[in-house]
């Protein structure tokens, strides 16, 4: 590099001698200096930067394979999908989404964590994984024996069962018995028939009658086998007294589950969402934990319906004690009443005889609400701190007014959720940034035939109204 600057330095001050006049020397000279230090640096600067690279290790580059991060892995199937990360080596977490036109308005941070985006469409994803992973676990279920899984529902729980049978379809025998009360959302009906789910719908009853969808399926799962061999099966003892699991007539009298041979015979299980255990555990050690870091443990308070306040609230009061847990529950469920200072009694007003539409919790709100107290409920009364009432106007003008302002197009159980965090926020007057979080059960997608259906809505004579929830958010 010295060389070739002073043959340029030679040759430019030939030219000069020759094609420059004397009075332009100084000016021509100031150039070729300028132009001198410039290449110097950079020759500097270039050797430096050649030394440092030789001074690292860098002979393995080329043939260094590409590292993916953890949540970049391939997942293993379906199930690897769903956001539970106790379960799978290391999914992706649903995310929080910040609902924009509610959080504007109020001045606080609500949140939603978008669970619709589970590859079964809900929340109940991470519930049905658990049940199934903790009935192997503990010897309920064995892969390979043509056992099959018994659950009443109103739809989203049933639905994620089949989905989670269907990404183990080797291990279980289809189609899977689907208990399911005759007027929910034919949108879910379709979707669990498409899974191969045996669907038996029945008449809305109340759970102490032995024919309502809960009851039917217990027993269904109770006298699996019967049909076919002409005797009684054999219940096998399990660690919850509603958890039903049957084996065939000729099993082992014993209730062991570790009797020879018997693992290999084909049993009926009763998933029970109600009262099982895993619904609890999937939400106390997957939902809450993920939500905790998500915020960074800034949340001021989390408000959920039945299904999942147990497990992430109790989570979340652990964490800080200082979270205002509130209950989301629709109109014609028993629970407002039974977790409110005021009251303490699981009834509500729309039970008297005469007054209802249907035989069971009055309300389009499908997924929450109920009116007895389940173990997984009962596990979340020490820990509420409030409850909001939501009609079913308010969860409609809810839906309405989230497609309209932030493109959301949400199921009935979002909405009711989101609508009790305004009535939280006007309540207790939040206005500074405060964070609440809640669940985004599903999405509008189960729903076109009932609460997303206009004609549906004006049969039912349950208003349809947009400026409802706009008219709370001006209170």
């Amino acid at each position: 590099m010295p060389d070739l600057l002073n043959v340029v330095i030679l040759r430019a001050t030939e030219w000069i001698g020759f094609a420059v006049s004397r009075q332009n020397r100084q000016v021509v000279y100031g150039f070729i200096l300028g132009l001198s230090l410039s290449i110097a640096s950079t020759s500097i600067a270039y050797k430096r930067r050649r030394k440092r690279l030789e001074a690292s290790d860098i002979s393995d580059l080329d043939s260094r394979p590409i590292e993916l991060r953890s949540n970049e892995v391939i997942s293993s199937g379906l199930t690897g999908l769903i956001g539970c990360g106790v379960f799978t080596v290391d999914p992706g977490n649903t995310p929080l989404v910040r609902i924009n036109s509610l959080s504007n308005v109020l001045g606080v941070e609500i949140l939603g964590k978008a669970e619709y985006l589970n590859p079964g469409g809900s929340v109940k994803d991470r519930v049905a994984l658990r049940i199934v992973d903790d009935a192997e676990r503990l010897g309920f279920l064995h892969p390979h024996t043509g056992s099959r899984i018994f659950e009443g529902t109103m739809g989203s729980t049933g639905i994620s069962i089949a989905t989670v049978a269907r990404a183990r379809h080797v291990f279980y025998l289809f189609p899977f018995p689907i208990i399911m009360p005759d007027d929910v959302a034919e949108d879910k009906i379709k979707a669990l028939q498409v899974l191969g789910a045996d669907v038996e719908l029945v008449r809305p009853a109340s759970i102490v009658d032995k024919k309502q969808f809960v009851n039917l399926a217990r027993q269904r799962a109770a006298h699996f086998g019967e049909s076919e061999l002409g005797s009684h099966p054999h219940l096998l003892a399990s660690s919850s007294s509603s958890v039903v699991v049957s084996t065939s007539p000729t099993a082992s009298s014993s209730d062991s589950l570790q009797n020879d041979g018997d693992h290999l015979r084909p049993r009926g299980y009763f998933a029970d969402q109600f009262e099982n255990m895993s619904n609890y555990n999937a939400h106390f050690e997957s939902t809450g934990p993920e939500i905790w870091r998500q915020t960074n443990g800034h949340v001021d308070a989390f408000v959920s319906g039945a299904g999942t306040i147990a497990g992430i609230g109790r989570y979340i009061k652990i964490m800080d004690e200082n979270v205002v847990v509130a209950l989301a529950d629709p109109e014609g469920s028993g629970l407002y009443n039974k977790v409110s200072v005021k009251y303490g009694v699981l009834y509500n007003t729309k039970e008297s005889e005469g007054t209802k539409r249907r035989h069971q919790v009055d309300t389009i709100v499908e997924g929450i609400g109920i009116n007895r107290l389940t173990k997984n409920m009962a596990l979340a009364l020490p820990i509420i701190d409030d409850a909001y009432r939501v009609t079913d106007e308010e969860a409609v003008s809810m839906s309405r007014y989230l497609v309209q302002h932030d493109g959301l197009f949400l199921g009935s159980t979002s909405a009711c959720n989101l609508l009790a965090c305004v009535k939280l926020v006007k309540e207790r007057q939040w206005k500074q940034g405060q964070v609440i979080v809640t669940i985004l059960c599903d999405s509008g997608s189960r729903h076109y035939t009932k609460f997303w259906n206009d004609e549906y809505l004006a049969r039912a004579g349950i208003l349809n109204d947009s400026t409802i929830v706009e008219n709370l958010l001006q209170q």
